[in-house]
């Protein structure tokens, strides 16, 4: 595996000590989870909706998790992205590119800030928070799965592009 700068946030980014990069995904894993997570995440504000605010308020707390394993492990170690490794992309054609791994994960961290924000305001007795955080990491998992619009990635590239992650304007391609 090739060796590449620490990713930006990490204690060895700033000392410059290289670390092993993740492997690229296939850009149809990131998609086929955001479906499923929209999918729930729909189900929190159902339920947020009916009133059935202490089951919306626990899924939100695994969607939380599941975005913290996602932020954390990597896009490509999330429970969604091995069910794609697994059972759906052995039956697709190989794609046509591989994509870094960084924009996805990114991703991944702000799906978790937005429902950690969620599942806090919840927890102090906010109820509605918890279906309005549900409804915006919706949008965000309704674009990526439906139209391949990744907002986290955009923010990602943004952020790099602007500098605010440490990395050059030639690595965010």
């Amino acid at each position: 595996m090739p060796l590449l700068p620490a990713e930006p946030g990490t204690p060895a980014a700033g000392a410059g000590a290289p670390r092993p990069r993740r492997p690229d995904l296939d850009p149809r894993g990131p998609r086929f989870g955001a479906g499923i997570t929209a999918v729930l995440l729909l189900v929190v504000v159902f339920l947020s909706l009916t009133g059935a605010s202490a089951a919306a308020l626990s899924l939100l707390v695994v969607l939380a998790a599941l975005f913290a394993w996602g932020a954390i492990a990597g896009a490509g170690r999330h429970p969604w992205g091995l069910l794609f490794k697994r059972f759906v992309r052995p039956r697709l054609a190989p794609p046509g590119e591989l994509e870094n791994p960084a924009p996805p994960t990114f991703a991944q961290g702000v799906g978790l800030l937005v429902t950690l924000v969620g599942v806090v305001l919840g927890l102090v007795g906010l109820a509605p928070a918890v279906g309005i955080a549900a409804a915006a990491a919706f949008v965000a998992a309704f674009l990526n799965a439906v139209f391949d619009y990744c907002l986290g990635c955009q923010l990602y590239l943004l952020l790099v592009r602007s500098g605010l992650l440490g990395r050059g304007p030639a690595s965010a391609g």
